[in-house]
């Protein structure tokens, strides 16, 4: 079994979003600690990019701290052995084509083996393109996720039989973390990959509400917290780690 079914063994799975480097990986590392340590099943750690197309101004601002820090892809993998002295949870990657290819799929995705990183998302590959890739993850046991957006249709068949770990259901159109976008129905784009598969699905939501997670979980297997953490670390900077903890205790007793 994949390591990153495992998140959602035990009820609706709890999935954290966090910018590595936002403002400094000592930050990160107390957030992600925070998290694990209240109830977070899963984490996603944000690899920063100077182009992040599918985030909105949150996102993209968090991108731009973590890279004024001087944080590197090196020194991230570097952090993420460190965090692995102690942090169980599944960990994966969120970032982009360019960043794996820019080291080489092979020396990337090697590195997230030696370094316990369980999966990667990159939300701008294409499905069709995934095969650059799947053979090397596959390789090194690393999950690549897929999503399903809105506009997915015909295809979200196809993608729900070969998606790996879970599947990243887009609950809104646009990009994440902006807010306003068109709300669509979840519910029953999970009814339609039931039809393909029984992979795990958690849905995104851009809120903070612990309330709007539960309501977003009702038909899913876990929510993905896109943005409401980093909010967190932009509004309480390096002292952001109690207020994390308080959060995901909360939100994980609303999935309950």
């Amino acid at each position: 079994m994949s390591n990153i079914r495992k998140a959602f063994e035990n009820g609706k799975a709890f999935i954290a979003f966090i910018t590595c480097g936002d403002p400094d990986l000592e930050t990160t590392a107390a957030a992600v600690r925070a998290a694990a340590e209240n109830g977070a099943d899963l984490i996603e750690l944000g690899i920063p990019f100077s182009d992040p197309v599918a985030e909105g101004p949150v996102i993209q601002e968090a991108n731009v701290r973590a890279l004024r820090s001087g944080v590197t892809t090196d020194k991230i993998f570097a952090f993420v052995r460190e965090l692995r002295r102690d942090v169980r949870i599944p960990l994966v990657f969120m970032t982009y084509a360019n960043v794996v290819l820019s080291r080489g799929a092979e020396t990337f995705i090697s590195a997230c083996q030696d370094t316990g990183i369980d999966g990667i998302i990159l939300p701008d590959l294409p499905f069709e393109e995934k095969d650059e890739f799947l053979p090397v993850c596959r390789r090194y046991g690393v999950d690549l996720i897929s999503s399903i957006a809105p506009t997915s249709g015909n295809r979200t068949a196809i993608i729900s039989r070969e998606a790996e770990g879970f599947l990243y259901i887009v609950s809104s159109l646009g990009v994440t973390g902006a807010g306003g976008g068109d709300k669509t129905d979840p519910a029953s784009m999970i009814r339609a990959v039931r039809e393909s598969s029984d992979i795990p699905c958690a849905v995104s939501f851009d809120g903070s509400s612990p309330e709007e997670a539960a309501a977003m979980a009702a038909a899913a297997d876990g929510v993905i917290a896109d943005s409401a953490i980093v909010r967190l670390i932009e509004r309480y900077g390096r002292e952001a780690a109690e207020h994390i903890g308080e959060y995901v205790r909360a939100v994980k007793q609303a999935l309950r």
